[in-house]
């Protein structure tokens, strides 16, 4: 069915826009004011507010469990990403590590006095006694040696050059002297060529050196000797339960001693999840990657291969969900079959959610905002500032920095895992006062985070206003719409990682090229007379300097909303390039999205506690959630669990069947049922999205029920 019919106003559909213009978005309170609030973000706070349709929604519990919400990343190939095997690739045959001993085969001594007249007796013999503990084979006490304090640039890059040429073993960078001298080369043996980090040598704060950089591991670049058959990256499948991304490349990255962002991967996936997605690493070992997975907990790595190119933000088509709503409760089945068949036929608002403007407190895109007018200061308070719903050794660690300014004591309480608060007060100590330099201290793809999503909450506001005063039926005059004669493919904004440098960054090189801006153009009279746009075609901006917004008064959302927040969009009141609307390219976002590959089903299930979707890691131990609930029955006495004959139609969207009708009937799984526990009912939904799209927003849709965690908690209770 060609997706305008979908999309014709119903009779149901008549009064929708009567429904939509009483749902007014609200703006949320200005930095000043957030804190005296202390209160959790809400959905009309960021611009959420219309739905798509009328149809009723249901009570459901969104993530009761982290492995209720199943994600596995989709490949531009649109294949999904499974975890299937942890065997070594053949490849991995051809790859040896380096068998002789590093001082074997050439006398290195004999360097050493090339090196003396290079930095000086001084340094010479430090290295001559480095040379003598690893040819002495000393175990557990190889530390590193830091050379005398350098302040010539030029003359460190030649120290580091030729530690490059005449030593393959040793690794070198460069650190701050002890007791605020000039830098120093840092040398540190690695006992495996190509291998990440020595497991000989010491932490850095065991060398002596108190201002060393303590947080940065070595990131050795991988063997000279790589095969020149094989591809210099290691492609892995990453399959991680309840942690984040970066939190699950942190821990192997700490295990083989090297830095995050030797990691390459397409997008960021939801902490609270069980998901599988694409990483690449340069120049490692399969062997060593698995031989991981012994000791990681919540974290898988297989389907090892070798490949050209690593992985970039951005490079993926999107994401397949397997979403499991348990608690379901509605007036009827009808209720729950109409509103799950309703998410396929009829889609959703494509809104950011809520993860986009972070889960505290203090939302991000307020910070952003800060950052626009270059209220530095301002900004970097609402980072550190103490905020609600946190544990109280963060709170406690918060209040104290606010009350006394004690960064030493502050940075001994605060967590690791609170990135942006630690770079924010490390630079501080340095450089005292000057918060512009301690927000830049802040990862790039962190720092730009805030300002990107003040963008997605303009972005939020004008949807719903398009949608609340011109409804979902048609296409208006002015409207920006994808050019249907272009064969550009729309790139839309994708989920904020950790890039190095622009070329990552999905805002400045992947998310906006020209050419694709230029796809874009604005609905005209003959437009409409055409009638070749319908609703699904419409996009609206992403503030920045390369694109243009509708002409309409949609248009006016966005400058009003930013004028009484004190942001310009057209010009900059600062110097600091990156935290400015006019130095970033901009973009555009669908304002309706339909999921694609989607299915659902009910279930019935008497433990909370038992899985109702299988995962990657159950496929590959051939042990499915199934299995595991005739365990369960067998242990509580109840060999022969009794069969739900309760059935459902399920929908699957953007099939046709064979006979020519749209979508198909699923069979309910009857999952469980016991005497002394009540049945209680499932939905479960699998579906895929395009890369930025929110599954929460679909969710939103089908139960017409608010997406906040605190929400989510009455849920719960």
């Amino acid at each position: 069915m060609r997706a305008s019919a979908l999309l014709s106003p119903p009779p149901a559909l008549a009064a929708l826009s009567s429904l939509f213009l009483s749902l007014k978005p609200q703006r949320p309170p200005k930095p000043s004011e957030t804190l005296a609030m202390a209160k959790s973000l809400d959905e009309p706070d960021v611009g959420i507010s219309c739905y798509v349709s009328s149809v009723p929604g249901f009570r459901g519990v969104l993530k009761q469990r982290y492995s209720d919400f199943i994600v596995n990343e989709v490949d531009l190939d649109e294949k999904i990403v499974h975890l299937s095997s942890f065997d070594l690739p053949p490849e991995c045959t051809e790859v040896k590590e380096e068998e002789n001993p590093p001082m074997s085969g050439k006398d290195y001594f004999s360097t050493v006095e090339s090196f003396r007249s290079l930095c000086g007796d001084h340094d010479a013999e430090a290295l001559k006694g480095l040379l003598e503990k690893i040819s002495s084979s000393a175990e557990g006490d190889i530390a590193p040696v830091v050379l005398s304090p350098d302040s010539e640039k030029s003359h460190r890059a030649e120290v580091h050059n030729f530690f490059k040429k005449n030593f393959k073993f040793f690794v070198t960078d460069t650190v701050e002297g002890s007791e605020g001298a000039s830098k120093c080369v840092r040398v540190r043996f690695c006992s495996v060529q190509g291998g990440g980090g020595s497991r000989r040598g010491k932490k850095r704060k065991d060398i002596g050196a108190s201002d060393l950089k303590d947080d940065m591991p070595f990131d050795s670049r991988g063997s000279d000797n790589w095969p020149e058959n094989l591809g210099k990256f290691l492609r892995f499948h990453l399959y991680k339960e309840n942690k984040d991304t970066q939190e699950a490349l942190g821990v192997i990255g700490k295990m083989l001693g090297i830095q995050q962002r030797s990691f390459g991967f397409a997008g960021t996936k939801d902490k609270r999840s069980i998901s599988t997605q694409r990483v690449t690493i340069f120049k490692q070992h399969a062997k060593r990657l698995a031989a991981l997975n012994s000791r990681l907990f919540g974290i898988k790595v297989g389907d090892f291969c070798y490949v050209r190119e690593g992985l970039v933000l951005g490079r993926l088509f999107g994401n397949r969900f397997t979403i499991t709503l348990r608690g379901v409760v509605a007036d009827s089945e009808d209720v729950i079959k109409e509103a799950a068949n309703g998410l396929g036929r009829n889609g959703f608002i494509n809104y950011y959610g809520l993860q986009r403007f972070g889960s505290g407190s203090v939302p991000t895109h307020l910070i952003g905002a800060a950052l626009l007018r270059g209220e530095w200061k301002s900004a970097a308070n609402l980072i550190l500032d103490p905020r609600e719903g946190e544990h109280s050794i963060i709170r406690e660690a918060r209040v104290s920095y606010k009350e006394h300014g004690d960064i030493d004591l502050t940075l001994k309480k605060l967590p690791r895992h609170l990135v942006a608060e630690r770079a924010i007060l490390q630079c501080l100590k340095k450089c005292p006062g000057n918060y512009l330099q301690a927000l830049k201290a802040i990862p790039r793809t962190l720092r730009m985070m805030y300002v990107h999503s003040y963008q997605s909450y303009l972005w939020n506001h004008a949807a719903s206003r398009r949608v609340q005063k011109y409804g979902i039926s048609q296409v208006i005059l002015g409207d920006l719409v994808f050019c249907k004669e272009s064969s550009a493919r729309e790139v839309d904004a994708v989920d904020i990682s950790e890039p190095e440098d622009d070329c990552n960054d999905p805002y400045n090189c992947q998310a906006i090229p020209e050419e694709n801006v230029e796809s874009v153009k604005t609905v005209d009279s003959e437009d409409l007379l055409k009638g070749i746009y319908t609703f699904e075609d419409v996009v609206l901006p992403l503030p920045g300097s390369r694109i243009f917004y509708p002409a309409n008064d949609i248009a006016d959302v966005y400058h009003d909303m930013a004028k009484k927040d004190g942001v310009s969009l057209t010009e900059s009141v600062h110097n600091a390039k990156e935290f400015s609307i006019t130095n970033m390219r901009g973009g555009y976002r669908r304002v309706f999205q339909r999921p694609i590959d989607y299915v659902w089903e009910l279930l019935s299930y008497t433990d909370d506690n038992v899985p109702l979707a299988e995962t990657d890691l159950d496929v590959i131990h051939k042990k499915k959630p199934a299995d595991l609930i005739k365990e369960e029955l067998l242990a509580n006495g109840n060999p022969g669990g009794q069969s739900n004959d309760f059935e459902s139609q399920g929908s699957v969207s953007n099939h046709v069947a064979k006979d020519g009708s749209d979508g198909g009937s699923l069979q309910v799984e009857s999952v469980c049922s016991s005497d002394a526990q009540p049945s209680k009912l499932a939905l479960k939904l699998g579906f895929t999205l395009p890369a930025s799209s929110y599954a929460t927003m679909a969710i939103r849709e089908l139960l017409k029920m608010s997406t906040s965690v605190a929400h989510q908690k009455t849920m719960n209770a």
